[in-house]
């Protein structure tokens, strides 16, 4: 396994924002830089992305904006259909066929670096005046810090939140029902969670209260608001974290309502249709998600849904990914991809994409604005979004999630399904020796005593 140390601190990310304020009258929305030169011909650019037809609608609002009047560089949309992932792209290894700017999930970010298929970003960023500091989520930007730089720069970010049927789980009818409902819109404890778990649960009608995925990143939340830890480095893992006292611990808080079979969906409902379907069709009262979910919702006419964060158990705390917009190491127009992506980032721009529902954006003022926000649509608490980003966990880089869920599948499913007691001792180590088959393969192997692994040539045929 392969990984890099994010070096990038918020001290460097504060040094760069008093540097950036100073090279520029207007730090909110920064103008490309450079005087026209009408005699030359504009430099071609071309920015990759994906997304839902609305995003790419939206993409294509932004780079028409960017190409009007602007003699220097023109730039040309080139959509990555969402059966060719940004990794399948890159896979390929040929810089030249990667666009002059392309956009990237962090999840990606590790195997963009391995193949050098990127240049840093901070310095072509930093001298048109984007204000990395104050401007986007501190979060999202630290998460494209590698090595001392920034390698792309951020552009979205998604925190996991629960998403909540309002018609099963009414706040209202609770209070008046004299039920616990200390919560408030942006914070709610494992208490109110329960008893708006158990509110919504309908055993007589076959609708479940709430639905956790029984995986690593479905228990994350829970795992690291109580004061766990996922990974025995945060950097450099060799191993999960499940066995240490401090995870343990956090699970023996979530588990008693995560594992409750009264509050969950059945084997065979969940053999029928996933938890997502059973939300749409109005059968389960919360489930965890994401921000891209949100247009899908709003398309199921009886459904009247909202969001909360993911419950407070000593700290705010969830998991999520983020996207970066990157500049190719082969272009041949640096300077002018850096003017496409600071214009991308601009609050006007980066509102129009956040209007497709479907991103929450790392630009403070869109984030804010009615453009993301939505208050016409569902969900009502929109900014619940943006208050579980401070609180967002990002896995280490180069740790390959799904081959690490898989490894350990079997028993991070007792966890929660099993039923009767369980032994959470025996099934917490068990969960961290069978991550070490993904993050420590070699010495797994060594141990195991294969002959192929460490040993000197020749060796394993003595």
């Amino acid at each position: 396994m392969t990984t890099r140390r994010p070096a990038l601190t918020l001290a460097a990310l504060m040094a760069l924002a008093v540097t950036a304020v100073g090279c520029t009258g207007d730090a909110s929305n920064p103008e490309p830089t450079g005087a026209p030169t009408a005699s030359a011909e504009p430099e071609q650019l071309t920015l990759g992305v994906q997304g839902t037809e609305a995003e790419m609608e939206a993409w294509s609002e932004v780079v028409a904006d960017f190409n009007d009047g602007n003699v220097d560089s023109q730039a040309s949309l080139v959509k990555w259909a969402p059966q060719k992932s940004a990794q399948e792209v890159l896979d390929g290894g040929k810089a030249q066929d990667v666009p002059d700017v392309f956009l990237t999930s962090r999840g990606d970010l590790d195997a963009v670096l391995e193949s050098k298929l990127s240049r840093p970003v901070s310095e072509l960023l930093d001298e048109r005046g984007v204000d990395f500091g104050d401007r986007f989520a501190r979060a999202a930007v630290q998460s494209f810090g590698v090595d001392g730089e920034l390698q792309c720069m951020a552009y979205s970010i998604s925190p996991m939140v629960l998403f909540v049927n309002e018609k099963l789980v009414d706040f209202e009818k609770m209070k008046a029902r004299g039920l616990n409902t200390t919560h408030r819109d942006d914070r709610w404890n494992m208490v109110d969670f329960e008893e708006a778990a158990r509110f919504g649960t309908r055993p007589a009608r076959k609708i479940a209260g709430l639905h956790i995925e029984s995986t690593v990143r479905g228990l994350a939340p829970f795992i690291l608001s109580a004061g766990g830890s996922l990974f025995d480095d945060p950097e450099t893992p060799t191993t999960l974290n499940f066995s240490s006292d401090e995870t343990r611990d956090a699970l023996q808080s979530a588990l008693p309502v995560l594992r409750d079979a009264s509050l969950t969906l059945t084997e065979e409902q969940l053999s029928r249709r996933t938890p997502m379907e059973w939300f749409k069709r109005g059968k389960l009262g919360m489930i965890a998600g994401e921000r891209s979910l949100v247009p899908e919702l709003r398309q199921e006419e009886k459904l009247k849904f909202n969001v909360m964060p993911m419950p407070y158990l000593g700290a705010a705390a969830t998991i999520g990914d983020s996207t970066g917009l990157c500049i190719s190491a082969n272009t041949k127009n640096a300077p002018e991809a850096a003017d496409l992506i600071t214009h991308l980032v601009s609050d006007e721009a980066t509102a129009a994409l956040a209007e497709s529902g479907s991103m929450v954006p790392t630009n403070l003022a869109a984030a804010a604005s009615d453009s993301f926000l939505q208050p016409d649509q569902m969900p009502e608490r929109s900014s619940v979004f943006n208050s579980s980003v401070r609180g967002t966990f990002f896995p280490p880089l180069g740790v390959s999630w799904a081959a690490l869920e898989e490894a350990v599948a079997p028993q991070v499913s007792r966890l929660l399904l099993e039923p009767g007691e369980i032994d959470l001792e025996e099934i917490t180590t068990q969960i961290d020796e069978a991550s070490r088959t993904v993050l420590d393969p070699e010495t797994v192997e060594e141990e195991s005593g294969d002959p192929s692994s460490g040993a000197p040539d020749g060796a394993a045929d003595e």
